[in-house]
């Protein structure tokens, strides 16, 4: 070989070592991308609604510490704050409007809320199923959970046509469910409940 091809081949080699070196670099200068947890995205924090039993706890302030019921309205009393509107938060959203308005009173309040107990968490059953009612629930609840609870079918019920309708917002929403899909393996169409949603089996 002669000594341009030498030359020649030696250039080469050093310009890919210093690629692949600046490659692997930028490589570990990227954060990776944030990976999503299908169980994380799945769950949402529970969101607090009337009859709820709240625990809160202002840390040196017994005054303020109570349990005490969400009323049906939503709202919770508290001394010097007078109502509070606490449906539709998560406890962690309540606790940091409880320290942000307390702040007015108390030098850097440290806030704790507790759900004690839940009562909102109610759905219906209605249609072709055993025992139609308004069941309260205490925790994540699927529709094939709920059926159970109403006993399951009678012989008319219409399993591949049953209908959850949903509030969202100023709108109604259907959401279908077909028994016999998720029965059979499909579980991702086994949906989760919502407070005040209705199981309409046809």
């Amino acid at each position: 070989m002669t000594l341009h091809r030498i030359l020649a081949v030696t250039a080469m080699l050093t310009a890919f070592v210093a690629t692949d070196a600046s490659a692997q670099q930028r490589a570990a200068a990227t954060p990776p991308a944030a990976v999503k947890s299908p169980v994380a995205s799945s769950l949402e924090e529970y969101r607090i609604g009337p009859e709820d039993v709240l625990s809160i706890s202002v840390w040196k302030n017994d005054p303020m510490s109570r349990v005490l019921p969400v009323r049906p309205d939503g709202m919770i009393s508290l001394p010097l704050l007078d109502d509070v509107m606490a449906a539709g938060l998560t406890p962690t959203e309540l606790r940091n409007l409880l320290a942000q308005k307390l702040a007015e009173y108390v030098p850097s309040p440290a806030v704790t809320v507790i759900v004690n107990d839940v009562k909102s968490f109610k759905v219906s059953v209605i249609g072709e199923v055993i025992r139609p009612a308004r069941y309260e629930l205490k925790s994540r609840t699927s529709v094939l959970d709920v059926l159970a609870l109403a006993g399951g079918f009678n012989q008319f019920a219409a399993r591949t046509r049953i209908v959850v309708l949903r509030q969202e917002g100023d709108k109604k929403v259907r959401i279908p469910f077909n028994y016999n899909r998720v029965t059979n393996g499909n579980d991702e169409e086994n949906l989760y409940l919502r407070p005040n949603d209705i199981v309409l089996v046809p």
